[in-house]
């Protein structure tokens, strides 16, 4: 069979099938401009795929950042003790109630776009601006969720202020991720001074595990801007997917760290009222304490106990339920060394908790109508985020079995600025409207029902549930044991409730760790300090590129066949390097050979092709998109034979991050290369 790459006029595929030779891509094809001359070349054998142990560079210690869509934070753990995890200082201000060990995901920026704070104090400093003043500030909050929804993703993406200015995304996050590096190195200092200063910190993002790649270079470009690596010391950053991160963590909890939902007492509606899930494995340990070698070598690799109980090949599923998204991982329990495999590609969707907050929103647009609600944002920024805050501290509050009304406070900005825009005041419009559940308190508050609250959560919690469902019920997951609840919002009692009604009735163990809202964050510190913990993952799309084949008559399509010097071809063949769905083991790689199309030649340049179906044959086929490309950066070849420079490049399809290497076969040395998923 011969192939030969969609490459434009950049570059050329030799391949790794003996009978593929090089063929220019035709004039006028979709996958390129213009075409060029290239000379027939002798194709090389690429070796097949092999797995190759990753190598990683010491470093003194871990920094993990769990940049969330309501709230973040940071943690480290030096190498020395790894499992000893430090959590950030408490921050400054914050809200009753609520413990400090995260922030918003708040961030304030002058009226020229300078940074000037972020989280508590950014929230509290802009909603102590008057109101004329605060609409030339640029507040931001919830961003990250942009960056997911943003379906044509790239580095001059915008994103939208509260009052309406717009302003690069990528600045915005690195304006963030600046924050908490100044943050933790501050930190860092005062506990050790005599830290190096140079390549000493590993850096840990996190970002949900349906994330797409362009989104996951977005994040590591922000990085780079923001100064926490350089390009050329890459490996110092790793990005960690959430619920994994979740995972990691949750296997190294001992019994009296986890609470199960299906012990809670009736009524109940707080984490503590339950009882912990000691007792729930009690018989499951009597029946494996024959096993006691296999147990006491995994509790003494620092695997919990609750893993010691469990089986090699037992499954489970990690529900993170964050701010945004819910996002499902399952994963597989490999013994003796605690290693996971996931079983079925990450999914999940936009179900977060500001779900409850949109449906808030649209509770408001109904009672005092959606062009009042979009007037008053836009001219009273800062009094919206008043009212969002006085919703949250509420919506904190709501349980499945709670009795009695829950009031909420109105800004007197919002008051008044409604008598001025429609001539009467906000209980008349209380009374106007076909809202029946939400009353005019005799205190000047929202007085809502708990029955009123709980219906705002329908929407997403229905979403997660019905996600989660749809999971359990493909082929590859069959005999999960335990669900772990995890995230910001899988610390509310309306969730937890729910997710149990659902899902108990199918024998699944729902389980909730009991810091559930820093899970991810001190797994991803975990993670960090042993990225090779998650051995094998499921590639979420198929990848490949285009390429021409020898046309079959009766095999090809007509409209495939192209005629170029008495040879007979056929066009748009997708050749996949990975299918989606396929198991990859962390460090094997996919090997492909390419060369320059002319001589001195500085750079090649391969599209990348990627799509949801496993059995795509062209790049024309429906749901087949051009993704991204591989770039391939070459050094002036010394006394090369011009048309025979060949050089190798290998992909890795198995870690959190797609990536690639390269080298001049003929010299032996390292070739610069990069796959960009962020330039269209």
């Amino acid at each position: 069979m011969l192939a030969v790459p969609d490459v434009g006029l950049q570059g050329l595929y030799i391949g790794s099938s003996p009978e593929r030779s090089p063929v220019p891509s035709p004039p006028g094809s979709p996958r390129t401009q213009e075409s060029c001359g290239i000379a027939p070349l002798t194709p090389s054998q690429s070796p097949k795929p092999e797995a190759r142990a990753p190598q990683h560079a010491p470093f003194s210690v871990v920094v993990a950042i769990d940049f969330g869509t309501t709230s973040s934070g940071y943690a480290f753990s030096f190498a020395s003790d790894p499992e000893a995890i430090h959590m950030m200082r408490k921050w400054e201000g914050g809200d009753p109630g609520v413990a400090h060990q995260k922030t918003p995901t708040c961030l304030l920026l002058t009226p020229e776009g300078a940074f000037h704070s972020f989280g508590y104090t950014a929230r509290d400093y802009y909603h102590d601006l008057d109101p004329e003043e605060a609409r030339d500030w640029l507040y931001f909050e919830k961003f990250k969720m942009k960056i997911h929804s943003a379906t044509d993703l790239t580095l001059k993406t915008q994103l939208e202020a509260v009052n309406g200015k717009k302003m690069p995304a990528l600045e915005v996050f690195a304006h963030a991720l600046r924050f908490f590096k100044e943050h933790a190195l501050q930190e860092l200092r005062e506990q050790c001074p005599s830290l190096p200063e140079k390549d000493t910190v590993r850096w840990v993002l996190t970002v949900p595990a349906i994330w797409k790649q362009p989104a996951k270079q977005f994040m590591r470009e922000a990085a780079y801007l923001a100064g926490l690596v350089s390009r050329e010391d890459a490996e110092q950053l790793l990005i960690a997917l959430e619920p994994e991160a979740a995972s990691v963590y949750c296997r190294k909890l001992r019994l009296h760290q986890l609470l199960d939902l299906s012990s809670r007492a009736p009524g109940s509606g707080r984490l503590g009222e339950r009882r912990s899930i000691d007792s729930s494995f009690r018989q499951a340990r009597e029946q494996l304490r024959k096993s006691r070698h296999s147990r006491t070598f995994l509790v003494e690799s620092g695997v919990g106990e609750l893993w010691a109980e469990m089986q090699a090949g037992d499954r489970y599923v990690v529900a993170d339920c964050g701010g945004g998204t819910v996002d499902l991982t399952v994963h597989q329990l490999e013994q003796p060394h605690g290693t996971l495999k996931e079983l079925y590609k990450a999914s999940g969707g936009p179900y977060g908790a500001v779900g409850v907050d949109l449906a808030f929103e649209q509770l408001l647009g109904r009672i005092f109508g959606e062009d009042f609600i979009t007037t008053f944002k836009r001219q009273r920024p800062a009094a919206w985020v008043d009212l969002t805050i006085a919703f949250e501290a509420r919506k904190r509050t709501a349980g499945p079995h709670r009795a009695g009304a829950l009031n909420i406070s109105l800004p007197f900005s919002f008051i008044d600025f409604y008598r001025k825009q429609r001539g009467h005041n906000v209980e008349t419009a209380l009374r106007r409207s076909s809202v029946n559940f939400v009353k005019w308190s005799s205190q000047g508050m929202l007085r809502m029902s708990c029955e009123a609250m709980n219906e705002l959560f329908q929407p997403t919690v229905s979403g997660i549930i019905q996600h989660i469902e749809a999971l359990l019920a493909r082929p590859e997951v069959q005999g999960v044991k335990l669900l772990f609840l995890v995230g910001g919002f899988a610390e509310s009692a309306v969730l937890q409730h729910a997710v149990q009604t659902a899902l108990g009735a199918r024998g699944l163990r729902v389980v909730v760790p009991h810091d559930v809202g820093l899970t991810i964050l001190k797994g991803a510190v975990l993670f960090g300090q042993a990225p090779g913990v998650v051995r094998v993952r499921r590639s979420p799309l198929t990848y490949g590129v285009g390429v021409l084949n020898r046309f079959v008559a009766g095999r090809h399509p007509p409209e495939k066949l192209l005629v170029r010097d008495g040879r007979r071809w056929c066009t748009d063949v997708f050749e996949r390097f990975v299918a989606a769905e396929q198991s990859v083991a962390l460090g094997e790689e996919v090997r492909r050979s390419y060369c320059p199309a002319r001589p001195g030649q500085r750079r090649v340049l391969i599209n990348l092709y990627c799509c949801a179906a496993e059995d795509a044959r062209f790049i024309t086929d429906p749901g087949v998109r051009k993704c991204g490309a591989l770039s391939l950066e070459l050094e002036p070849s010394e006394g090369a034979v011009p048309g025979r420079r060949e050089i190798r490049a290998a992909m890795q399809f198995g870690d959190t991050e797609i990536k690639v290497t390269a080298v001049d076969v003929s010299t032996n040395r390292s070739v610069r290369a990069a796959i960009d998923f962020l330039s269209h």
